[in-house]
């Protein structure tokens, strides 16, 4: 089963219905509850995806939208280590650099994202936008 560290965008993408980019999340969602897909995102991540879900359509939206996403997807930790190896990386977006230690860490196959230029750095680890990940499905 492959394993892919969703990219706030995606889950974001997915979670609000944003054209037009709803049907390739909508796609690698359903293969998340077909037991195709095992996906994930980050405990950083989460706080950034209920803030804006929250942002855009009120705390109730946000929770029962969480709740639902926490159905489908696993959190991983983000430990110190993360934190100190992505600071070494240097890149420009701290945050996808997280991810990318945290997705090694836990052997994620693929980073999935809409942003593969603020990846261009990284290592170990395949980074793909929805529309080529599900292309290789």
């Amino acid at each position: 089963m492959k394993r892919l560290l969703l990219d706030t965008n995606v889950v974001l993408d997915f979670a609000l219905k944003r054209e037009p980019f709803y049907e390739n999340a909508q796609d690698i969602f359903v293969g998340i509850a077909d037991n195709k897909i095992h996906g994930f995102i980050t405990a950083s991540m989460a706080t950034d995806i209920f803030y804006l879900l929250q942002r855009t359509n009120g705390k109730a939206f946000a929770r029962d939208t969480f709740n639902d996403l926490l159905i489908l997807i696993d959190i991983l930790s983000v430990y110190g280590e993360d934190v100190y190896s992505a600071l070494q990386l240097d890149w420009s977006d701290f945050e996808d650099a997280l991810q990318v230690q945290v997705a090694m860490r836990n052997e994620i196959d693929t980073i999935i994202t809409r942003n593969v230029k603020d990846f261009k750095k990284a290592k170990g680890v395949r980074i793909l936008t929805p529309v080529e990940f599900l292309a290789e499905m």
